[in-house]
């Protein structure tokens, strides 16, 4: 998830500066306030693990982010947005309440739209990556009981996950599979199923219970 929640982070920011100078990259525009002057690394401890996040400068020093401040009291709400995005798409209306919560304020409708886009390639490019690059001697299967608001009403939604342990020990959610309704989903990475376009977070939801299933090794077979 790690692979996934930096370039989002990232492009949150970089968005942030774009509706802090009214203009993106190279933009031209008169409602521009100013220019971009680079950008520093800063480091973010998440559940996930470290991750290096690229902070924009402008070049009137005036651009300061509450990313960092507000990440950690919405990392699970954020965590949990990030499933649903996988297998339902980014949506404008979803990624309008993630940038609200994490930097403190709205952004304008363009650059939200222009945010949802760039999401919705990164959440796809997630999902149908490949996973033949690394080696998983053992795989969890877990699922997660979920509020999710959905034609209407709050309703108990399962989420299923494929975790991969590495050689390393490291835990990677491979997959994910989203089944609320009848409706064919967009589908994580090497899971399919079933998706409801319905289908959101209901605010302030966390995870009802939790069911872990148990580690299944996975070895090559021995040659004849």
């Amino acid at each position: 998830m790690a692979a996934l929640l930096e370039p989002i982070l990232n492009q949150i920011l970089q968005a942030e500066m774009t509706d802090h100078l009214g203009a993106g990259p190279e933009e031209r525009t008169d409602e521009r306030r100013g220019y971009r002057n680079g950008s520093y690394r800063r480091k973010l401890t998440t559940r996930v693990g470290t991750l290096e996040l690229e902070v924009p400068r402008d070049r009137e020093g005036e651009f300061q982010t509450a990313l960092f401040q507000r990440y950690q009291r919405s990392e699970k709400a954020l965590v949990l947005a990030l499933m649903q995005m996988v297998v339902q798409g980014a949506q404008a209306r979803r990624v309008k309440e993630i940038t609200t919560e994490l930097c403190g304020r709205e952004f304008s409708k363009s650059t939200v739209s222009r945010l949802t886009g760039e999401l919705d390639e990164q959440v796809e490019a997630w999902a149908s990556r490949s996973l033949e690059e690394q080696s998983y001697p053992f795989l969890v299967l877990d699922a997660m009981h979920l509020k999710v608001r959905r034609q209407g009403a709050v309703r108990s939604t399962t989420v299923m996950l494929a975790v991969g342990i590495n050689e390393a020990g490291q835990r990677e959610i491979l997959g994910l599979l989203w089944r609320p309704s009848e409706r064919q989903p967009k589908g994580g990475a090497g899971l399919s199923g079933d998706s409801s376009a319905e289908a959101s977070l209901a605010p302030g939801s966390l995870p009802a219970t939790r069911m872990t299933g148990s580690p299944v090794r996975c070895e090559k077979p021995s040659p004849a």
